[in-house]
């Protein structure tokens, strides 16, 4: 069976500090058909680590190369039905990224997350949500709230600090990149892909071999992106299995990569 990619990026998000801040949790692995995951290191400098925007930098321009690669990334990458609903914004992934970085300019130089909670930046008070409130992709999967901050294994930080970074893929790279679901179940051929991923689902199928628990996740996502890519079973994950109502939900929510799809009659737009 073809592989659909030739190159597979293990992700392990971070919302700390700022943009600009080198973040020893922000870790990243790359496996090819044949080598298995490794850690990428970041350019040479004076940080040790990989800061948000250099990793964005990165990665626009590794995916500009054209070779196709599956990117997933461990953080949210839009909110639920709920925040749509009351807010009012309407049912596109595109003009939410818009919609939230107006609000929620969490990639500016020197901006801390949180100081867009507390009302020191930004306009984030006009735009928040309820802890309660969760994605049909995390209710299947038990995965925490993104409104759910201040909480271990909480992913509310790195999606609020990671959003803008994706809308600025998607600025520079356009139609080279799908963004999956949001861009369609299937990717065109030939294209790279970038999803969400939640290493929990598979951290503990392989030995951790030293690795600590950041830079394990991102290896957990690489391994399982290549070995599933390799059994052909990547495509089927890639396939929508939801019902009519559920499919339209996630094509705004987004969705997890690799967590049951199965359709429930419990979700109304």
């Amino acid at each position: 069976m073809t592989p659909l990619f030739e190159r597979y990026l293990g992700i392990d998000y971070s919302g700390a500090q700022t943009p600009s801040s080198s973040l020893s949790g922000l870790r990243v692995y790359s496996a090819s058909h044949s080598e298995s995951p490794t850690e990428i290191h970041p350019p040479s400098s004076a940080r040790k680590y990989w800061t948000r925007r250099g990793l964005a930098e990165w990665l626009c321009a590794t995916l500009q190369e054209g070779l196709p690669t599956i990117v997933g990334i461990d953080h949210a990458f839009s909110f639920p039905l709920s925040y749509f609903q009351t807010h009012q914004i309407p049912l596109d992934w595109s003009v939410f990224l818009e919609d939230f970085c107006e609000h929620w300019p969490t990639d500016f130089d020197g901006m801390y997350v949180d100081f867009i909670r507390d009302g020191s930046y930004g306009k984030g008070a006009a735009r928040c949500g309820n802890a309660r409130w969760r994605r049909l992709t995390e209710e299947r999967c038990r995965a925490k709230s993104v409104f759910h901050f201040d909480v271990q294994g909480s992913v509310a930080k790195s999606t609020h600090a990671g959003l803008p970074w994706l809308r600025f893929l998607r600025q520079k790279l356009g139609l080279r990149i799908h963004f999956w679901p949001f861009d369609g179940w299937m990717p065109v051929q030939g294209r790279s892909v970038i999803a969400e991923v939640y290493p929990a689902l598979w951290s503990r199928s392989f030995p951790s071999e030293g690795r600590n628990s950041h830079q394990h996740d991102a290896y957990s996502v690489a391994k399982w992106l290549q070995e599933s890519d390799a059994s052909g079973r990547l495509g089927f994950h890639f396939q929508s299995q939801l019902g009519s109502a559920e499919s339209a939900i996630a094509l705004a929510e987004g969705w997890i990569l690799g967590v049951n799809q199965s359709p429930t009659k419990n979700h109304q737009i």
